[in-house]
């Protein structure tokens, strides 16, 4: 049986709810608490709705709004996996298409490219696949240029049209750091380059 220490109990709970709207937070992020001391901190936040558990080991803070408790996107929970495990990581087929408004279909599953592990996370009722990316995914400086690579190579080449042409224009105006797009682009597989590099010349 565990016996709560209520010192602890009052600074974890307190550390959790001083804790920003829209956060995410891991099971192993108190290392300096027993595991199910932790866990049992969590279980409780949970039940009484200040905390969703989001998947094994991750809770994220619901924002509240005058609809209801809103929960982190599915991309700042990836995220912020990616940032405890020290890995890169890069939205690619629909879900890149997604984040770019190139395509309105919410994607059933989310695909991830990432310089970590590979693996499989159930978010509440939506399944991310993470797969290993090779280097030359994250080699971009614009996260512009990395999502568009992953956009294009899912569209296709024969499938951009003049509603793709103008969106990815629009995106291409409004990248403030210049030097570093041009770079990016070239460094694009050919076919991609061939298509964007003109709208950089006004």
């Amino acid at each position: 049986m565990i016996t709560k220490d209520p010192i602890n109990t009052t600074t974890l709970r307190q550390r959790i709810e001083a804790m920003p709207e829209d956060c995410i937070l891991f099971r192993s992020d108190f290392p300096e608490y027993h595991t199910e001391f932790v866990g049992s901190i969590l279980s409780e936040l949970t039940t009484e709705g200040k905390l969703v558990k989001m998947a094994h080991g991750i809770y994220a803070k619901p924002r509240n709004s005058r609809f209801g408790a809103v929960l982190p996107s599915v991309d700042k929970v990836i995220q912020a996996i990616a940032v405890r495990d020290n890995a890169e990581v890069l939205p690619s087929g629909m879900t890149a298409l997604n984040a770019l408004g190139l395509s309105t279909q919410v994607p059933m599953n989310y695909t991830y490219l990432t310089s970590g592990s590979e693996r499989i996370i159930n978010l509440s009722n939506r399944k991310v696949v993470l797969k290993r990316g090779v280097p030359k995914n994250f080699c971009y400086e614009t996260s512009l240029i990395s999502l568009l690579v992953q956009a294009l190579k899912a569209l296709k080449k024969e499938n951009v049209g003049e509603f793709e042409l103008i969106l990815i224009r629009q995106m291409i105006a409004k990248e403030s750091n210049k030097e570093a797009l041009i770079k990016d682009i070239n460094k694009m597989p050919l076919w991609m380059k061939r298509l964007i590099k003109p709208m950089t010349h006004n």
